[in-house]
């Protein structure tokens, strides 16, 4: 868990909610979510961008007219192997958008879990072409510290399947992750609500990334600025500590001293 600003790779980020652009209803709400969430990162797939003319693309576009300036992080979604998602972060940096990659590789539509395997390859690879790489995988704290080993920036355990708002399935997982990465740890998929992201940075995690709860929302711009609020005041408790649960209660004012009248 950091202090202060959030770090990665030397870049300084303000905001601990990183931004998912898909799925919106459309530009408008999506940009004023934007505004509302105060993301610093910005993440899309990058098979949604027109990677021949990025400047012209109708996504980034609506990013580029508004008054901040955004670390883009690009995914591999719908990569199914470490090669495929390799040959999608050179094309991203190549055609200008960005060196931060977020490595996604799943094999099963189904459930959208990540390839534990080919992510830790792809992540080794990109490390050593000089990728900025945030690998998202599954909550197992193992395949976590490999990927930190392999050299990963930070890592980025998925509280549940992607899409399905269930929340943190194994908080003792993501615990344990946060105990022992060094790097940023960001909870990924399965969110659904503030409360989950209150109990995510409650665990210590460095920040969250989300997308469907924010832009399938009723009112996505006042859903991303309760995300927002959530992250904060999360984080707040977190770093306050909490106190420790009991079995019985205890009075939060002492009787000793005071003269009952019976």
């Amino acid at each position: 868990m950091q202090q202060g600003r959030l770090n990665i790779n030397g870049i300084s980020l303000q905001s601990r909610l990183f931004l998912g652009t898909g799925l919106f209803p459309n530009p408008y709400v999506q940009t004023e979510a934007i505004k509302a969430a105060g993301a610093d990162v910005l993440t899309f797939a990058i098979r949604r961008v027109n990677l021949d003319a990025t400047q012209d693309d109708s996504i980034l576009q609506h990013m580029e007219g508004m008054e901040r300036r955004f670390q883009y992080l690009p995914n591999t979604s719908g990569a199914r192997t470490a090669d495929e998602a390799i040959r999608i972060a050179r094309l991203a940096r190549a055609s200008g958008l960005s060196d931060w990659i977020k490595v996604e590789i799943s094999v099963n539509e189904r459930t959208l879990l990540p390839d534990p395997l080919e992510t830790l390859r792809a992540t080794e690879v990109l490390v050593q072409e000089g990728f900025t790489v945030l690998p998202y995988t599954s909550d197992d704290p193992v395949i976590c510290k490999k990927l930190e080993e392999a050299g990963a920036h930070a890592v980025m355990p998925g509280g549940a399947p992607i899409g399905t708002g269930l929340g943190i399935l194994n908080p003792y997982h993501i615990g344990i992750i946060v105990e022992e990465l060094s790097v940023p740890v960001i909870v990924d998929a399965g969110l659904g609500s503030a409360a989950d992201v209150v109990q995510a940075m409650e665990l210590g995690v460095d920040g969250v990334l989300m997308n469907t709860p924010i832009a399938r929302a009723k009112n996505p711009v006042q859903m991303a600025l309760a995300m927002k609020l959530a992250i904060e005041a999360g984080r707040e408790s977190y770093l306050a500590g909490r106190i420790p649960r009991k079995k019985y209660a205890s009075a939060s004012s002492s009787l000793e001293g005071v003269s009952v009248p019976w």
